[in-house]
């Protein structure tokens, strides 16, 4: 069986950009493991490359098998006491089974058993033919058309004019080539395997391109067909052609980056050729967040920005032909990002002529959910939870603007420039709120309530900014819950968990002094008889949310268990004692220390009445006793000294003075005494430890 190495490509009309990579991804992907599936790759060696272009889906595989080996093959047949009668002999049973896998009476001998008795059946050992190349090759594409993520199916005829399929986009070529034989039994789509395919619209220097072999596909795509068949190489060539362009344009001006922009842009071209174009300079005058959004979103156009970040007038575009000429292609360009431009500037002039304060008003016509009411209420219910956060941090100037941002924040939703492009929601409120003339403050907390916006985006600057950041996204969590609007599984619509977490981060990386239950609470009141309270479930919401955060920074399931099953309301500390947790786990005395604490609590959960941490010295009677009791006041009040100081790490290792003593109580001390007196003195003993050892963090979490 010879190894050799497999071509096949789906050559198609224009594929949707940004689903691109993708497809070309699970088109090769499924192909490869369907073909070492069916055994037909030749060693854990063979390797796959994937291409992906514009017009074509390919995937190049090493080492492919003509033949898979053949197998042997043990199939259960019947319990024996139903295949074989009292004298050994074959039951009609038996005889029609063997019948239906080719064989007849003389494979009773050879048939296996395996079991003991009622339970022994009969096998049938045989062997397997492999899967020839053209068999599972054949599978291995129909299985890979059929679990392709395409985004959207188009219908369309084939050329006998009758019948129809179903695909992304209507398919003209396949080939499906082993070293140099073509499988031309394989067919999809209507299509026979072939050898030919076909190379760039209007640059290929032959058309079509036949494929001498399925290791020179993508060289002769390349020469003949002017095309860059791998998707990863096109990218690489843009961003390369992107650098050098920008460094012929010179001043240190960079191209921007945009990832998800390269991404779009490789999968528009086969042949890219980058080219700089020019706009008038008087365009600059309008924010620069407006015409590069028009360019990249509208035009896939790369702005061009200086050393200090600023929009220049150049900007580079990603051409799909190469002509000698190229000045017809960049004056096309030109002029097409002309009116984009134009029209930006029109929006952001008109909507300069009124101020932000006119535009509250607007606000109240704006739905913004039906059991909610309107933007306009929804500014009134921030202000109020932006009123109360400001209160709890105690600063009356930041109380005034925040107030002042609340009320202006959404006003950006009526104007002209963010109705065409809602993106720039917040950032045009910042551009508008400084033409108004308002506080700087201000204006930067408009455009940063909406942060952080995704995992990993900035905070807001000043207090202002996050204050009103926070009582937006209290007021959604707040809101949505009291009408019962709750996250399912994948389905979050209003992204609560994204708002859960923009504010955890807030009150943690800015060492904010307020306490989740009571923001939560403040914010219930804004909404008056329109909602129910569910406080408490949101407060586990974001407790959930926390552990999820935690764990993927790196903390174990138990440090983060251990610190969040005592709900620590100030979250700016959870970071801290998860550390003094993971110190202490560290320690000799640790996980001794856990397993009592965790005995400790078992004990008091089974007291009949709740047990209060008081200690009648006069009552203590045993040695044991009475050394852990001196123990915990000599070590209790430190701990809990350092614990006030914010030294959780200190505070924890103090209470590793008590494993010698809690050993020896346990060890000498019977609990449940027949003097009730002795019994609750102990029990309030143990309460005062466990609450002693407790205030980090619940060691019992700690026990391996």
């Amino acid at each position: 069986m010879n190894a050799s190495n497999l071509l096949v490509e789906l050559f198609v009309e224009e594929l949707p950009p940004k689903a691109l990579q993708k497809l070309g991804d699970a088109f090769a992907g499924v192909l490869f493991e369907q073909l070492k599936t069916q055994g037909l790759l030749a060693s854990s060696e063979s390797r796959l490359t994937a291409y992906a272009s514009p017009r074509r889906l390919a995937a190049h595989i090493t080492g492919v098998l003509s033949q898979a080996e053949d197998k042997a093959v043990s199939q259960k047949l019947m319990p024996v006491a139903v295949a074989l009668d009292a004298d050994g002999k074959p039951t009609p049973a038996l005889l029609k089974k063997l019948a239906a896998l080719g064989a007849d009476a003389s494979a009773v001998a050879s048939l296996q058993r395996q079991g003991e008795g009622k339970a022994e059946t009969l096998f049938f050992a045989s062997t397997a033919k492999g899967v020839s190349l053209a068999d599972g090759v054949q599978k291995a594409l129909d299985e890979a058309l059929t679990k392709l993520p395409i985004p959207k199916v188009m219908r369309y005829q084939l050329q006998d004019g009758w019948t129809s399929v179903n695909f992304v986009r209507p398919a003209h070529g396949l080939v499906v080539m082993h070293g140099t034989q073509v499988l031309i039994s394989v067919k999809a789509l209507g299509l026979t395997a072939g050898s030919a395919t076909h190379g760039h619209r209007f640059e290929a220097k032959v058309n079509p391109v036949v494929i001498r072999n399925a290791d020179s596909y993508a060289e002769q795509l390349r020469e003949e067909g002017a095309v860059i068949a791998s998707f990863t190489e096109r990218r690489a060539d843009i961003t390369r052609q992107l650098q050098a362009a920008a460094a012929r344009v010179g001043g240190g001006v960079r191209p921007i980056e945009d990832a998800a922009l390269l991404d779009e842009v490789t999968a528009l071209v086969e042949r890219p050729n980058v080219l700089v174009c020019e706009f008038e300079k008087e365009f600059l005058n309008v924010p620069q967040e407006c015409l590069i959004l028009t360019m990249k979103a509208n035009q896939k156009y790369f702005p061009l920005l200086d050393t200090q970040g600023k929009l220049t007038h150049q900007f580079l575009i990603v051409s799909n032909i190469t002509p000698q000429d190229a000045s017809a292609v960049i004056e096309g360009n030109e002029r097409v990002v002309r009116p984009r431009l134009a029209d930006a500037k029109f929006f952001f002039d008109q909507d300069r002529k009124k101020t932000l304060a006119s535009r509250v008003e607007g606000l109240g016509k704006v739905v913004y959910h039906n059991k909610l009411g309107t933007q306009g209420e929804r500014v009134e219910r921030v202000r109020a939870i932006a009123k109360a956060i400001a209160q709890q941090m105690g600063d009356a100037q930041l109380a005034q603007q925040a107030d002042q941002a609340a009320m202006l924040a959404k006003t950006d939703l009526v104007t002209d420039m963010v109705g065409e492009f809602p993106e720039l929601q917040g950032t045009m409120g910042r551009y508008y709120a400084l033409n108004d003339g308002l506080d700087v403050a201000v204006a930067d907390a408009i455009e940063d309530h909406y942060k952080p916006r995704f995992a990993g985006d900035e905070l807001p600057r000043g207090n202002a900014g996050v204050v009103v950041a926070l009582a937006d996204k209290l007021e959604t969590l707040v809101g949505m819950f009291g009408i019962g609007n709750l996250p399912t599984g994948d389905r979050d619509p209003f992204a609560l968990r994204r708002h859960a977490l923009g504010v955890i981060r807030m009150l943690v990386e800015k060492d904010l002094p307020l306490d989740l239950q009571t923001l939560l609470v403040s914010a219930v009141p804004a909404f008056g008889d329109k909602i129910t309270d569910a406080t408490a479930q949101l407060v586990e919401f974001f407790y959930d949310r926390l552990s999820v955060n935690l764990r993927e920074q790196g903390f174990s399931a138990q440090e983060v268990e251990a610190v969040l099953a005592l709900r620590p309301q100030r979250l700016a500390d959870v970071q801290k004692r998860l550390e003094a947790v993971r110190a202490f786990a560290a320690l000799p005395e640790a996980q001794a220390l856990a397993a009592a604490n965790k005995r400790v609590g078992n004990i008091l959960k089974k007291a009949e009445t709740e047990v209060q941490p008081l200690v009648n010295e006069a009552l203590l009677a045993e040695q044991a006793e009475k050394d852990l009791f001196a123990a915990l006041q000599s070590v209790a009040p430190k701990a809990q000294q350092q614990l006030e100081a914010g030294d959780y790490t200190a505070s924890l290792q103090t209470l590793a003075a008590l494993r010698a003593p809690v050993d020896a109580f346990f060890e000498d001390v019977m609990v449940n005494a027949e003097d009730a007196a002795l019994k609750a003195n102990r029990l309030g003993l143990l309460a005062a430890l466990h609450v002693a050892m407790n205030r980090v963090a619940d060691l019992a979490k700690l026990v391996a």
